[in-house]
């Protein structure tokens, strides 16, 4: 080969090489920008039980920690949901990043969030609480591992499975604590994660849902400083919104006993406080690997809890207390120690997880992505707010103002959220309000019409609001232990 010959050759050979560096650099480049994320979901946790929400009398440091490193949303909620239970049709709508009307509960014909990030080249994995269908979690994950399909169990006897090759294998019962159960999960496929593959890790704890059990190390922290009483306490609420009698509200007999609720806002305490320490043994895994650098962690609960508040124990019903969450981001690129009162619903997660991580969204998808918020684009993504229970309550929220809707005993609340963040004064019938009401109802048709809501809010023949709960028997259900039996049942 003449000298002429080989300098061309290297000339050709120089820019095709080149290319491939540059491609290859390009491919890590997209790799190392595209962040893991881990979600920490847990069942129950009404939004001010957490200390980083202005609660003192509540022991959560390592969810403390997080919203101080990341950001926080004060105003998250869950629309609500079309039959009695909340936790499944949160979670829907979560996963389908779609409004109540416009979901099915087991994500049927639906893409979830796991399942885009997955077909985008995320290894996807889940352990916990599902909830809606075995199906929608086989095509949602890579892996799984102690998953639980179902809405309740006693947290010492969690029926789980194993999803691996796309199969479910290995159903048997939780050998210890639900909470420690799914972080065990959590933490040994956080061990064997290769650095160069992004991953999505949803961990959906049970706790603090009840049974309200939670270890004896756990309410040590509270045997001898009770919380106490919610400011909105009351024995009974003021009127039957139409839910007075429901499981949830059979957990405490009837009127609502102050001692009563102490201790059981004490063992919910405990159950959450017991929680954050699992989780800090995920987020300490997450540093040891070196994991924490590329990670974005976001925390949040499927909806509240009354527990005392307004005479309710539930969370069927449209107070702040019920369907508030909390919702946190923490990672690269994310403020650290900032929060907004942005309007905000938990389907709105699926898009910034999508912004997060390069990846498109779906048809379907209804949620507004959240990012831009704490990039200083915009401080707000919408201008009010909808819930909506069964066919018994509807609700609409702007920044200050909220209005509920009794649709089938034809009554109205309205509160000043800024003056009464509480809602303990309802100003309906004050002459000076009766304009705003009109408005606010004629915002929530307009939901109504947006979310295919076709309840009415009037009744042509309403239902009393008074009902009698003197004497009224309750009845436990099988998931509760036998010492909360006797304790709060057998007692009566």
């Amino acid at each position: 080969m003449t000298t002429y010959l080989r300098y061309l050759l290297i000339l050709l050979c120089f820019p095709l090489s080149s290319l491939i560096d540059q491609s290859a650099a390009q491919a890590e480049q997209k790799s190392a920008a595209r962040p893991n994320i881990l979600f920490l979901f847990s069942d129950d946790q009404r939004a001010d039980a957490l200390g980083a929400y202005q609660n003192p009398n509540i022991q959560t440091p390592n969810l403390d920690q997080l919203a101080q490193a990341g950001f926080s949303f004060r105003n998250a909620y869950c629309m609500g949901s079309i039959h009695g239970a909340v936790c499944q049709p949160s979670r829907a709508m979560l996963n389908s990043g779609r409004s109540l009307y416009h979901v099915p509960m087991d994500l049927k014909g639906v893409t979830t969030m796991p399942q885009q990030l997955k077909q985008s080249g995320y290894t996807t994995f889940g352990t916990g609480k599902w909830h809606n269908h075995r199906d929608s979690f086989q095509k949602s994950f890579t892996s799984g591992t102690a998953a639980f399909m179902g809405g309740m169990s006693n947290h010492l006897k969690v029926p789980v499975v194993d999803l691996k090759h796309g199969k479910f294998e290995n159903q048997r019962m939780g050998e210890k604590f639900s909470s420690e159960l799914f972080v065990d999960a959590a933490v040994n496929f956080l061990k064997t994660q290769p650095a160069d593959k992004p991953f999505y890790a949803y961990v959906a704890f049970t706790a603090p849902h009840d049974p309200r059990m939670p270890p004896a190390s756990a309410m040590k922290v509270y045997e001898k400083n009770q919380p106490p009483l919610p400011k909105n306490f009351m024995p009974q609420h003021p009127f039957n919104n139409g839910w007075m009698t429901g499981r949830d509200e059979a957990l405490a007999g009837w009127p609502r006993q102050p001692e009563v609720v102490r201790e059981q806002l004490a063992e919910y305490y405990a159950m959450i406080t017991h929680m954050d320490s699992q989780i800090g043994r995920i987020l300490s895994t997450l540093k040891s690997r070196g994991l924490d650098k590329n990670t974005i962690v976001i925390f949040s609960s499927d909806h509240g809890l009354a527990i005392g508040s307004h005479g309710l124990l539930g969370k069927q019903n449209l107070y702040e207390h019920s369907m508030k969450s909390p919702l946190i981001f923490k990672g690269p690129g994310i403020p650290q120690n900032e929060s907004s009162n942005a309007l905000v619903y938990l389907y709105d997660i699926f898009p910034t997880v999508c912004d997060l991580t390069h990846t498109s969204v779906p048809a379907g998808v209804e949620g507004v992505d959240l990012a831009p918020i704490w990039r200083g684009k915009q401080d707000r993504v919408r201008d009010t707010l909808f819930t909506t229970y069964e066919d018994l309550m509807r609700a609409v929220r702007d920044d200050r103002w909220k209005l509920i809707r009794y649709p089938q005993i034809n009554k109205t609340q309205l509160f000043d959220l800024k003056n009464d963040p509480a809602e303990l004064k309802d100003l309906s019938k004050h002459p000076d309000q009766q304009a705003r009401i009109q408005n606010m109802l004629a915002t929530l048709k307009q939901w109504q019409q947006k979310t295919d809501d076709k309840q009415p809010l009037t009744s042509e023949h309403p239902k009393s609001e008074k009902i009698d709960l003197t004497g009224r028997k309750r009845k436990p259900d099988k998931h509760q232990p036998d010492w909360i039996v006797k304790k709060y049942f057998d007692s009566e």
